[in-house]
């Protein structure tokens, strides 16, 4: 009898030794894995970019104003026949 106690005490051993190792490698494993964000926004749209003609200034194309072919950042860099 005392045979079959000390056999299941070495297997009860065992199975939480192997439990804890197994526990620790995957501690290990979460430890070098980058987090993720949990909700990753979609990357903004990419606008053409311009620079004005008079200053040379660089800013977004859609803001752009317009005069002789050529953009301006600002009404008071349009040339003087072209003014708003």
């Amino acid at each position: 009898m005392s045979r079959i106690v000390f056999w299941i005490a070495l297997l009860v051993l065992v199975f939480f030794a192997l439990r804890s190792k197994l526990r620790a490698a995957l501690r290990k494993q979460q430890m070098h894995t980058p987090p993720q964000p949990p909700h990753a926004a979609p990357p903004a749209a990419i606008e053409d970019m311009t620079s004005c003609a008079q200053c040379g200034l660089h800013f977004p194309a859609s803001e752009a104003l317009h005069a002789d072919g050529r953009d301006y950042c600002s009404p008071a860099h349009l040339p003087a026949n072209t003014r708003l």
